[in-house]
């Protein structure tokens, strides 16, 4: 305990004297303790906990720069704001991306060179480019700080395929230690961002995913009609801003105009839009200048937005993890919120529609001969192969997590040398394919069994996360209506977060009880409830 004090005192006077902070929470100070003695660390905490201050803060105390690796330019621009605006050298932030011209991008580096700036921000793809690998190499990162880590992970709700290469190129500059961030990660994503990103005896910090100031509400909506209105009682309750999610482009066009019509101006976000006409909505959303934001999945990272008061879905998420990351930008000003889930039981065949098909094994076949034969570009295989660049990204995605692609560290696409052969690479590609699947489907299982339960939701959305809350929430519709129960329960066949095997679905992990049910992840199938008399009577579980 005596070693970690010198750290927590440098710390906080770091934090006071520089931000302006009179205290930092114990997760963010066990983080920091971490950084500090230079480990690896992967560190959970939900929206508005002060995560970039686990790394920001270190690396002003660390010699060397630091270079954070973040997904989108908006949320970049943020941070990079956010730390300017202090005028102090040893928070200055430039940046490298596809918005500098290269005299910007040559000038940000040379900062970096000179010991001007502390912090260099890069987008994974940037750093997928060899030349400018060499050149952030050459500039000997003492921190590297990973932002959104669940894209990493195929088994996220955000999977981007440019984080599958960031552990081979973390280990090309240098393997300095590492900090990965998020506000979502389920136990099998913080398995794998520490796998994909070769963590190496990680402070795994998961804390405070609780947001009482959040009311948790659910509705069950028998007609389209009722969903409506339901809707529009809340509007009518709160007019400060909100978002509303809805699960196709089509809808959420459909929904902004008639909420204009009805009197509520609002504007509408998807992925079909052009990039230029989404950044202008986004900021505009941040300006208070759109009241009402009727958006699909794709507005998603980097709203950082205070005064957000509710969240609505019109439809089931796909997963917990979704439903988690979206809530999460209501209340961020600490003050009440509002969160309403409106669903009915067709959402379910909507979201196994979204999950889609299973890859077709020789497209697979056929990719992995050809990347075998010789590197090839994007645009070569996509002629070679006539698959469409989603389609084609998505293969490659597969083939790379079994290790029949190279990790994309110069912009041929090729095979590693002892990579599996063609034939054995469609088959594990495949079989990735359909555990992925599986996992999918039975977050969506999740996610309706949240829908419906009649017991504290802050209990079961936590749970998901292999978080125990021993206490009922406290902010939830069920809570307040007294059907969530406080249980005392003094013997259960395994303890929470206890490995177990089964005969037919393997090994897994046991994340809570209710009543008398039990959830089990497992490695292979995701998601299961189990009852516990049959569990004891039949031994159908045993200690792994």
């Amino acid at each position: 305990m005596k070693a970690t004090n010198p750290h927590s005192t440098t710390l906080r006077r770091a934090a006071r004297s520089l931000f302006g902070w009179t205290q930092l929470r114990p997760n963010q100070l066990a983080a920091m303790r971490a950084v500090m003695k230079r480990r690896d660390a992967l560190v959970v905490l939900p929206t508005g906990a002060g995560k970039s201050a686990i790394y920001q803060i270190p690396a002003s105390l660390i010699p060397g720069p630091t270079v954070v690796i973040s997904p989108l330019l908006a949320l970049q621009q943020d941070q990079i704001a956010a730390l300017n605006e202090r005028q102090r050298p040893e928070l200055r932030a430039v940046r490298v991306s596809s918005d500098e011209s290269p005299t910007q991008q040559a000038e940000a580096i040379e900062e970096i060179r000179q010991g001007q700036a502390e912090f260099l921000f890069i987008t994974p793809e940037q750093l997928a480019n060899p030349d400018r690998l060499a050149e952030v190499r050459d500039l000997g990162p003492a921190l590297v700080a990973i932002d959104e880590a669940h894209c990493i992970s195929a088994w996220g709700h955000d999977f981007r395929p440019d984080y599958l290469a960031l552990g081979h190129l973390i280990d090309e500059l240098g393997r300095p230690p590492v900090v990965a961030l998020t506000a979502t990660a389920s136990p099998p994503v913080r398995e794998d961002i520490i796998a994909r990103l070769r963590l190496r005896d990680a402070e795994v910090v998961v804390s405070g995913l609780d947001r009482p100031n959040l009311f948790l509400e659910v509705a069950h909506c028998p007609t389209e009609d009722y969903r409506w209105r339901r809707l529009i009682t809340l509007l009518n309750d709160d007019r400060r801003p909100g978002i509303i999610y809805v699960p196709t482009r089509r809808a959420a066009e459909e929904l902004a105009g008639r909420l204009t019509e009805a009197g509520f101006p609002s504007q509408f976000y998807h992925g079909g839009m052009a990039t230029g006409a989404r950044a202008q909505l986004h900021e505009a959303f941040l300006a208070d200048q759109v009241p009402i934001m009727v958006a699909t999945s794709a507005f998603g990272m980097g709203i950082d937005k205070p005064n957000i008061a509710w969240v609505v879905h019109m439809a089931l998420p796909d997963s917990p993890d979704s439903y988690f990351q979206e809530i999460g930008r209501a209340g961020r000003d600490g003050e009440p919120a509002r969160v309403l889930l409106l669903w009915q039981a067709e959402d379910i065949g909507l979201q196994r529609y979204f999950s889609g098909g299973l890859p077709n094994r020789d497209e697979l076949h056929q990719l992995a001969a050809l990347v075998r034969s010789r590197p090839a570009t994007r645009k070569a295989l996509r002629d070679a192969t006539g698959l469409g660049p989603r389609k084609l990204g998505q293969l490659l995605a597969l083939l790379e997590q079994v290790g029949a692609v190279e990790p994309r560290k110069r912009q041929r696409i090729g095979a590693p040398r002892y990579g599996p052969r063609p034939a054995a690479a469609a088959d594990a590609a495949l079989a990735q394919a359909e555990r992925q699947q599986s996992v999918t489907r039975s977050r969506t299982d999740m996610m309706r069994a949240f829908a419906e339960t009649t017991g504290c939701r802050g209990q079961a959305l936590l749970a998901y996360f292999g978080e125990q809350m021993t206490e009922l929430c406290g902010h939830c519709d069920n809570c307040h209506a007294g059907t969530s129960v406080a249980e005392v329960r003094d013997e259960v066949p395994f303890p929470v977060h206890s490995q177990v095997r089964h005969p037919e679905w393997g090994s897994g992990m046991v994340l809570n009880y209710e009543d008398d049910r039990m959830t089990v992840l497992f490695d292979e199938v995701g998601y299961k409830t189990l009852s516990v008399p049959v569990v004891s009577e039949q031994g159908l579980l045993t200690l792994d």
